[in-house]
Formats: C-alpha cells, sequence, structure tokens
C-alpha cells in the first residue's frame, strides 16, 4: 500500500472544492483533492437534463473565467459542470479523480488518514468535506409498502421525462425540483398529482433582466442572515424543516398546466399512496423529499449524528477541531449551501484550521473570492 502526506486532504472537487483549493492556496498551504466521479463537473450531469440553476451567469463565475453564455442568462446543470471542467483545466487545480474516500479515520494526534478506493492511503493534517449535501435520497420509510408495479423514483435518480411509466405521476415534495419535475412531467403528456404544502413563492419572474440585476442584493442579504442572529436561526429551523420557497415556478404555473395539488401522502393501504386520504392510481411516483450528505465514511467518534448529519458549528466539526466541512446547508448562512455563499464559509473554515485564532478567522472570512486566485504550493496557475 502506497502512503503519501499532505496538509490538508480535500474531499469533493465541485465548485465547493475548488473553492476551498484557492482559499488554502492563498494561505499557502500544501493540498491534495480526491473526487469519485470521472469528471469535474459529473454531480451536476448526474442532475435532471432540464435543471436551470437560479444564480445568473455574471455570479457563478469562478475568478478568472466567465462562463460562455449570455450576460442575462442561467447556466443549466450540464453547462455548469462544463464550465467547472474547463476552470479546473485552465487553472490546473490538481485533483484526484475516480478515487473515492472509503474511510476517514483519526491517527492519534497527529492528523487523519484516508483510505482511497485505489487502494492508497492518504496522512493528512487536516480535513476539508466538500462533496456536498445532497447526496444520499430521504424517503418515508411507507415508501417499501407501495405496489411493485409502481415506478418509484426520488429527484436524485430522475435524468428526463422517458423514466416515466405511461400513465398518473405523483409528485411527493413541492419544492423546487417537485415543481420542476411535475411540470415536465405534464408537458410530456402524463397526468400529474403534486402533494405537498405550499411553500411560498419569490414573487416576481427571476429571469427578467431587472430581476437579474438585482440578484446581487438578493444575494447579499442572504449572506448577512446567519445563525448569529435570531432571525437567522429561525430562518435556519424553517429551512431545515420545510424547505425553501418556489425561486423560479409559481403557483399559477402549476394551474395553468393543469398539475392537480393535493396535500401530504399519508400512508399506503392496499399498495397504493394515500392522498387526502383516498387511494391515488399512480404509474409513477417521484419522490422529491429531500436528502442527506454523504459523510457515512467518517469514522470518527462524534462527528456524525444519527440522521446522517454532521455534528459541527460554522463548518468545523464539534468532536475534531481539525476537520472542517464546506457546502452545508445554512452552515453559516442562508447562501451557505448556494454558489455564491461558498467562499465566505470556505474562508473561515480554512483559516480556524489553519489558524486558531477565532479573530483572525473572522477578518478574512469577510475578504471578497476574487483576492483567492491560484492552485497549491507547486502547482501554480499560468498567468
Amino acid at each position: 500500500m502506497i502512503t503519501n502526506t499532505t496538509e490538508v486532504a480535500i474531499v469533493g472537487a465541485g465548485a465547493a472544492g475548488i473553492t476551498v483549493a484557492m482559499t488554502l492556496h492563498d494561505r499557502g498551504a500544501d493540498f491534495e483533492i480526491f473526487d469519485d466521479h470521472r469528471r469535474v463537473g459529473d454531480s451536476w450531469r448526474e442532475r435532471y437534463r432540464s435543471l436551470r440553476l437560479f444564480t445568473p451567469r455574471r455570479l457563478v463565475a469562478l475568478p478568472g473565467l466567465q462562463p460562455d453564455l449570455g450576460y442575462f442568462a442561467y447556466p443549466t446543470g450540464f453547462q455548469f459542470a462544463d464550465y467547472l471542467e474547463d476552470y479546473v483545466e485552465q487553472r490546473r487545480v490538481p485533483v484526484q479523480l475516480a478515487t473515492r474516500v472509503d474511510r476517514l479515520t483519526r491517527i492519534a494526534d497527529s492528523g487523519f488518514r484516508l483510505e482511497l478506493s485505489t487502494g492508497r492511503q492518504v496522512l493528512a493534517r487536516r480535513v476539508i468535506v466538500t462533496a456536498g449535501a445532497h447526496r444520499i435520497p430521504v424517503t418515508p420509510g411507507f415508501a417499501t409498502q407501495l405496489d411493485p408495479s409502481i415506478r418509484q423514483l426520488h429527484s436524485l435518480q430522475y435524468a428526463g421525462p422517458e423514466q416515466l411509466a405511461a400513465g398518473p405521476v405523483l409528485v411527493v415534495g413541492a419544492g423546487n425540483s417537485g415543481t420542476d419535475l411535475a411540470l415536465e412531467a405534464k408537458a410530456n403528456g402524463h397526468p400529474v398529482v403534486l402533494a405537498g404544502r405550499q411553500l411560498g413563492e419569490v414573487p416576481f419572474p427571476i429571469d427578467s433582466p431587472v430581476a437579474n440585476l438585482l440578484a446581487g442584493m438578493v444575494i447579499r442579504r442572504l449572506r448577512r442572515l446567519t445563525i448569529d442572529t435570531e432571525k437567522g436561526r429561525a430562518a435556519k429551523a424553517a429551512q431545515l424543516g420545510h424547505g425553501l420557497m418556489l425561486i423560479r415556478n409559481k403557483e399559477r404555473d402549476l394551474l395553468r398546466a393543469g398539475v392537480v395539488r393535493v396535500g401530504r401522502v399519508e400512508g399506503v393501504r392496499d399498495g397504493k399512496p394515500i392522498v387526502d386520504g383516498q387511494a391515488f392510481e399512480a404509474a409513477t411516483v417521484v419522490w422529491c423529499t429531500g436528502s442527506r450528505p454523504d459523510v457515512d465514511w467518517i469514522d470518527i467518534d462524534g462527528v456524525v449524528a444519527p440522521d446522517g448529519h454532521p455534528i459541527e458549528h460554522r463548518g468545523i466539526a464539534d468532536a475534531e477541531p481539525r476537520l472542517g466541512f464546506v457546502g452545508l446547508d445554512f452552515q453559516y448562512a442562508a447562501a451557505s449551501s448556494t454558489l455564491t455563499g461558498f467562499a465566505q464559509d470556505a474562508c473561515y473554515v480554512v483559516n480556524r484550521l489553519l489558524e486558531p485564532g477565532m479573530a483572525a478567522a473572522e477578518r478574512l472570512a469577510a475578504e471578497p473570492l476574487s483576492h483567492h486566485v491560484g492552485l497549491a504550493r507547486g502547482n501554480r496557475a499560468p498567468t
């Protein structure tokens, strides 16, 4: 078994991982990035093909490279995946692809051991996990009681309408993904019932040029809505308990399309889902019922809660101060799990891990992402 050492190991080479890498470079730290996908950006290519981001082109860009899209354009998931791949190639970010971290353990007081799917192991003084907050589907326990003839998909598994069986579609969960999939199923000729509570909606069309220009102001407000305030803590509890309001889709869009809105799915009777007390004849059930991070490979006591979420404060593990996270839902601010929120958390986490003084971390966390361009020491980007 080959063993390498590094100062910081980053697990996950998405936008959050790249942001962390650039921040580490700014601090002069040595690092390695590990990702289990074949290509950079594959986590976006795995999402449904019709997905479009809520953040316009000018605000998703990493320093030094703009996506090749119109100024007011909102990238699709596939376009953003290709952008990340181009960015890593042009900036020469050192990423080890097709390399899954199977197990992370603590080595006494000297750091961590990462056991890789390639058979290699890496010793790191610090680890930052950026592998995504939404990797493992969450479905209600009664999903297993549905008749086997009913096709079941989770929104993380859905790619396009060709996966839907002929006949009625029940979409469970009326958030952004649920309404996207309901509208797409209806547009492809399926009778569609959408189950779930109304979460509210952005009261204007976000794709308009005016709304696009106002996006920066909205994002600044989301960055300031933090767990340091009572209002922010209340917003975090609401977001994690009920999901986000509708951002692009509107209730009138569902009504106009002919999507039937109902209440919650209450369970299963005789193999059929029960909706508002009545059995529903569904050919396909699509669960848009949430997801959780994939952190089961972290084998360190006190780091992962029974519900599968990290136990942390502002991205620093409670039980292990040398282990950090970036990209978790409402990790610090309402923007934490968004493309525009990674930089704030990356600066804080990196500076806490490398420089434990809280005052310095608070000061450096305020620096804009544009200050953190570059790559690992010894892996310089072209000027």
